[in-house]
Formats: structure tokens, sequence, C-alpha cells
């Protein structure tokens, strides 16, 4: 391995990347729908296909490139990324979008979970949750930079620019990869059967639950925080974009943090953040009524949803320890089914006119629903120990 630091490097640039086509229709939604005549709510469905995407290609896209070295697999994923974000650019109607946003998310899961294997593979064991923080931190800085940029260039040029520019930034990770990592030696044939098979334990269901409704707590407000803005907050365009900032600081904020965090211990923290996000949402529509409470609110919402996602990941890793590799990846799935179902409740909570606030509501539902599912994997692994024996 080249430096551990200019690894992890290149990882945080691949995470860039995705992090920026990921997040950017957040803050399109109502420039996409008009530009492709459909509805807000319909629109929101864009969101739901590209995590419905990476659900489905993160096992069969593992899979496939086990066989790659590590570089190698990681080069090709991203080249899927650069081909899915030029084909959205030029996407004629809103089905070619959603057919092309959904070829973008094929390399996610399998990128995060390879490069979550990578990154916890240069480090020392104690240091792996913040090494796996390292590479995500990609993906929060993206929310401060990549997305914002995005999203005015979506809102002032237009929004087909923006996921070409994005495209670019594809390439840019290839080259990062190409230099900063050894060419390996080529993978072995999965053993599909056993690796399933690991997957199946009720702690590892128990683990990939949490990150399900974790994401999905996070994914209510922020695939329609736009719209939730302009109508709590009565915000213009550019507070959006600003909030947009903001949030991706707070991401930061709790990236790093959750890494610390999960280092220190692995349910300790995923109990006291899922705990923190559901008041946080809870309260969330008072606080949002005026523009000072936006900001504050959003950064400290922001750190809550992001630390999650380090504890997480490393819950799965560790209770999947016989398939690292595809257990990251899946568990990658886990979190965008989660953004599926935070949009898609979302989008069925603004359907019925249940107003924008409900919305939040929601959202700290599925975060109390997170901590549940993390209390009862507590108790099956206690449950699981061997009992300490007696002398007689």
């Amino acid at each position: 391995m080249k430096s551990p630091r200019l690894a992890l490097l290149s990882l945080a640039v691949g995470a860039f990347a995705i992090g920026t086509t990921e997040f950017t229709p957040m803050g399109l939604l109502p420039v996409i729908a008009d530009g492709v005549h459909v509805s807000i709510p319909r629109a929101g469905m864009l969101v739901s296909a590209y995590a419905v995407g990476v659900m489905v290609g993160a096992p069969v896209m593992t899979l496939l490139f086990s066989r790659f070295g590590k570089r190698a697999a990681l080069m090709s994923l991203m080249l899927i990324f650069t081909l899915g974000n030029l084909l959205s650019a030029f996407a004629p109607s809103y089905t070619t979008l959603l057919l092309s946003r959904l070829i973008t998310s094929l390399n996610h899961g399998a990128f995060f979970g390879i490069g979550a294997v990578v990154a916890a593979s240069v480090v020392p064991r104690e240091k792996q949750a913040s090494a796996i923080a390292a590479m995500f931190m990609g993906l929060t800085v993206a929310n401060v930079g990549g997305v914002p940029a995005a999203t005015w260039v979506g809102q002032q040029v237009g929004w087909r620019l923006a996921f070409g520019g994005t495209a670019m930034l594809g390439l840019l990770t290839i080259a990062s990869l190409w230099l900063a990592l050894p060419k390996g030696e080529p993978g072995t044939r999965p053993d599909v059967r056993r690796e399933l098979t690991v997957l199946t334990r009720p702690e590892v269901l128990l683990a990939m639950g949490t990150t399900v409704l974790g994401a999905g707590a996070m994914f209510a407000l922020y695939t329609y925080v736009a719209p939730v803005l302009t109508d709590i907050t009565h915000a213009s365009p550019g507070f959006v974009a600003f909030a947009l900032v903001l949030i991706g600081v707070g991401f930061t904020l709790g990236n790093s943090l959750g890494g610390r965090l999960a280092d220190w211990s692995l349910d300790g923290a995923a109990k006291l953040i899922l705990a923190s996000l559901a008041l946080i949402m809870a309260v969330l529509p008072l606080v949002l009524t005026t523009h000072v409470g936006a900001a504050i609110g959003l950064v400290v919402w922001g750190a809550a949803s992001f630390g999650i996602v380090p504890p997480v990941q490393m819950r799965v890793m560790q209770a999947a320890a016989q398939a690292p590799g595809l257990a990251s990846s899946v568990n990658i799935g886990a979190f965008n089914l989660g953004n599926a179902v935070g949009a898609a409740l979302g989008g069925a909570v603004i359907s019925q006119g249940l107003g924008y606030s409900a919305v939040l509501w929601a959202g700290a539902a599925l975060a109390a629903g997170g901590f549940g599912l993390v209390w009862l994997g507590h108790s099956h692994a206690r449950r699981r120990m061997p009992l300490p024996s007696s002398s007689v």
C-alpha cells in the first residue's frame, strides 16, 4: 500500500463525487420538476430511484468486481458513475432521467463497501472507524461545497449543466485512485452462498435495519429540504443554497464526531446519536420558523443525521466479519433503502396534505425506531454470549 493518507484521500475524492450527485437533486427538486414537467413529489421519486438502484447494485456489483484488484474495481465503478451523470445531463424526459439516475446509482454501494474495507485495512484496528469516517468525509464535504455549487449552477444556468459538471468529478476520482492505490492482486472467486448466509444472521439483519431507519430519518427531511424551508421558514432560493452549506457543515462535524464515538463504543454511539436525532427532528418544526433558528437547527440536525454513519457501518462489518466486503456494500444499500423509505414517507405525508411539519415528525419516529433496533441488537448479542464457567 502506498501512503495511507493518500489512499484515504483518493477514497474521499470519490465520496465527494458520489455525494455531489446523490444530494444535488434535493436542492434542485423544484427546478428539475419544472424542467421535466412533473410535480415535486414525483420529482422526489428520482431520489427514491437512485436509492433503490444503490440497494440492488451494491451486492451485485460487489460480487461482480470481486475478481478484480481493489484499485481496478473502484476505478471501474467510477467509470459507471461518470457515464450515468453524462446520461442524466442529456436526458430528454423524466423517464430517461429516472433511468439515468438508476445507472448512476449502480456504482454507489460497491464503491463505499469496497472503499470501507480498503480504508480499514490501512490503519490499526483501534482507528478503523475513524478511517472509514475519513473516507466518508468526502461525502460530507460534498454537502459543504459540491452540492451548494451544483445547486447554484442548476438554479442559475440549468440542472443539466450541474449533472455534466458532476461527471467531470468522476474522471478526477479515477485519476486519484490510479495514483494513490497500488495495482494489487486480482481477487478470488467469492463463495456466494457462504457470504450470503452470513448476511442472514440476526445480528447482521438488526444492524442493517438500524441503518435503514437512521437513513430514513435523515432523508425524510433532506429530500424535501427546499420546499420545507420555503413553506415553514419562507426562505428565498439564496437562503436554501446557504442552508445546504450549513447542513454540509453539520454533516462534516457529525461524521468526525461519529467516528470518534464509534472508536469508543459502537452501540453506545449509535444509541446516543439516534436518540439525539429523534429529539432534534421533533422540535425542528418550531425552530425552523425563523431564519436564525433554521440556520442553527440545520447544523445540529446535520451533525446528528450523519454522525450515525460510522458506527452503523462498523457495526455491520463486525457482525458480518466473515464477509466484510459484501456486508459493507449491502449496508450502503441498506442506507439507501432508508433514503428511499424516508423520501417516500415524506412524499406520502405531503401528498396527504398533512403539511411539511409532519415530515419532520415522521423522521423523528424513524430515528426512534432505529434506537429500538440498536437496543434489541445489544440484547441479542448479550444473550448469545457464553456464560462464564464456574470453578468447583
